[in-house]
């Protein structure tokens, strides 16, 4: 399992959430505020398995172009 961070502009936030939605895949969305001018950033939490993760940065890139992604190893997943 990986879990994907996206840190998008808000404006590419909402193109970027409906597009991996619409793959099957569940996104959390928060808002978050960083960078030397203070703009406001979407940040995108994604659980998927190892072998979505080009397909899904592919997703990614082509709605939110410049977008920073970080990738972590996940030991467990559970929903609840």
């Amino acid at each position: 399992m990986k879990l994907l961070i996206f840190v998008t502009e808000d404006a590419q936030a909402d193109s970027t959430v409906d597009a991996l939605v619409e793959q099957g895949l569940r996104v959390t969305r928060l808002a978050t505020t960083g960078g030397f001018l203070r703009r406001g950033n979407t940040t995108l939490l994604v659980g998927i398995e190892d072998n979505q993760v080009e397909r899904t940065i592919g997703l990614v890139k082509k709605s939110a172009p410049g977008a920073l992604a970080l990738s972590m190893d996940l030991e467990r997943y559970e929903r609840l």
